[in-house]
C-alpha cells in the first residue's frame, strides 16, 4: 500500500542519478584496406583511434526495438504477439572539428572507400560508383561509455559491423564566428550493452551479477556444486555415475 516517503530514504537514490555529460567515444576495428586508403587520404590511424572520440561534442546513447508478430489459433480467441527480431536505432555523433579538418575528412573519405569499389580515377567524367563488401568498410570495435564522475560506474556499448550512412552539411557565415561541427549518422548490425568478456564478473556488472545469482540458485536447488551448476546453464551435461 503506498505510503508517505522519508527524506531519508530519497536522498540514497536521487543523489546517485546519472550525468549527461560524462561519456567516452572510441573508434577502433576498422579493417587494413580502409585504414590504408584513410592513411593515403590524410588520417592517420592514431587520430582515428586517439583523439577522433575525444572531438565528439555531442552523443545518443542508442536504443532497439522489438519486432512482433500476430499468432491466431492456439487459443480459442486469443490472439498472441510473439517477438521475431530486434530492430536497432541508428547512432546519431556530433564532433568539433580541428583546424587540420581530420574530422571531416575521416568521415568523408570512409564513405568515399565504401562507394569507391570500381578504382576508377573520380575526376573522370566517366567515373562510377560500386560499393565494395560489407567486411572492408564495417567495422566491430567503436564502442560508447557512459560513466559516472567518480569514474567506477559505467555502462558500455559495443556496436557490431558500424558504418556511417549520412554526413550532414556544414554550414560556415561571413556573420559570426563560432566553432565548426559536423554531425554524422551511423548504422550497424547490433550493439552489445555491457562488457562483453568475463572480466565483467570479476568487476560486479549487474548483468553478471544476475547470472551468477541464477545460476547459485540452480546449484541449491539440485543440490550440485556451482561448476555443476554452471555448466548446466549453460547448455551442458553433467555424467552421473552408478554403482
Amino acid at each position: 500500500m503506498p505510503r508517505p516517503k522519508k527524506i531519508s530514504e530519497l536522498k540514497p537514490i536521487v543523489a546517485k542519478l546519472a550525468q549527461t555529460s560524462h561519456y567516452e567515444v572510441t573508434f577502433g576495428g576498422l579493417n587494413g584496406k580502409l585504414s590504408d586508403h584513410l592513411q593515403k587520404r590524410g588520417v592517420d590511424t592514431s587520430f582515428i583511434t586517439r583523439s577522433a572520440g575525444l572531438l565528439c561534442s555531442s552523443a545518443s546513447i542508442p536504443g532497439s526495438s522489438l519486432a512482433t508478430a500476430d499468432i491466431n489459433g492456439n487459443y480459442m480467441g486469443v490472439q498472441e504477439k510473439m517477438a521475431h527480431s530486434r530492430i536497432f536505432t541508428e547512432m546519431q555523433l556530433e564532433f568539433y572539428v580541428d583546424s587540420d579538418y581530420r574530422m571531416i575528412k575521416f568521415l568523408e573519405h570512409w564513405m568515399e572507400f565504401i562507394t569507391d569499389g570500381s578504382g576508377k580515377d573520380q575526376t573522370e567524367r566517366r567515373y562510377f560508383y560500386r560499393m565494395r563488401y560489407p567486411d572492408q568498410y564495417k567495422c566491430d570495435k567503436t564502442k560508447i561509455v557512459k560513466f559516472d564522475r567518480d569514474f567506477k560506474r559505467e555502462i558500455e556499448y559495443t556496436f557490431i559491423g558500424l558504418f556511417p550512412k549520412n554526413l550532414t552539411s556544414v554550414p560556415v557565415s561571413y556573420d559570426s564566428s563560432n566553432i565548426l561541427k559536423v554531425s554524422a549518422s551511423f548504422e550497424y548490425e547490433r550493439y552489445i550493452a555491457g562488457k562483453s568478456t568475463s572480466k565483467s564478473v570479476k568487476d560486479g556488472s549487474s548483468s553478471n551479477k544476475d547470472i551468477e545469482q541464477n545460476t547459485q540458485a540452480l546449484a541449491d536447488d539440485t543440490g550440485r556444486s556451482i561448476e555443476d551448476a554452471r555448466t548446466l546453464a549453460s547448455g551442458g551435461t553433467i555424467e552421473t555415475l552408478i554403482g
